[in-house]
């Protein structure tokens, strides 16, 4: 299975508390589906399931779970596989992404 994400991301994730307002840690993307997922965290109880803002590129971003293994075997309609923005700078906390995403009806940055 392709990794997403790196050891230092997974180690970052897994220290996230999922209760609290964290800065979100990897934006994940299809360049051909216009979805985007910003993680935040990941359940420790299995390593593979984050949580973050979710976009699947319809006009209606929300919070959400998703599993790493599944987001490895998504493709786009041009074949494009889901990637990992190696260049992420979180500029905000995951609840300011979800409000702006909220209004703007996606994720902006």
């Amino acid at each position: 299975m392709r990794a997403l994400i790196t050891d230092a991301e997974r180690a970052q994730l897994l220290g996230n508390d999922q209760d609290a307002d964290p800065m979100p840690i990897v934006r994940l993307f299809t360049s051909d589906a216009h979805a985007t997922w910003l993680l935040a965290s990941l359940d420790p109880a299995d390593g593979d399931t984050a949580q973050g803002l979710i976009d699947l590129g319809i006009g209606m971003p929300e919070l959400g779970t998703v599993k790493l293994s599944d987001l490895a075997s998504i493709v786009g309609p041009q074949g494009q596989p889901v990637m990992r923005d190696r260049y992420f700078q979180p500029m905000r906390r995951l609840s300011d992404y979800l409000r702006l995403a909220e209004e703007n009806g996606s994720i902006t940055d």
